[in-house]
């Protein structure tokens, strides 16, 4: 589990982003964790859009900030 404001890389589309919350989606008839993501779009292009994703906990991996 991850804790709130602990960053995170997505295995799938490698967005870096910060966690603000847990959610839950129902797949296969089955309650699915998910963790509700804060992604910085500007650090991939000039713009300074943010924008929050949510994905299953299982997508996401811990990442060091230094």
């Amino acid at each position: 589990m991850f804790n709130i404001d602990e960053y995170v890389l997505n295995q799938e589309t490698g967005k870096l982003g910060k966690v603000i919350g847990y959610g839950h989606q129902l797949i296969n008839n089955v309650y699915t964790v998910t963790l509700k993501v804060l992604i910085d779009e500007g650090a991939t292009n000039s713009q300074n859009k943010v924008s929050v994703v949510e994905d299953v906990i299982s997508a996401w991996s811990p990442q060091s900030i230094s």
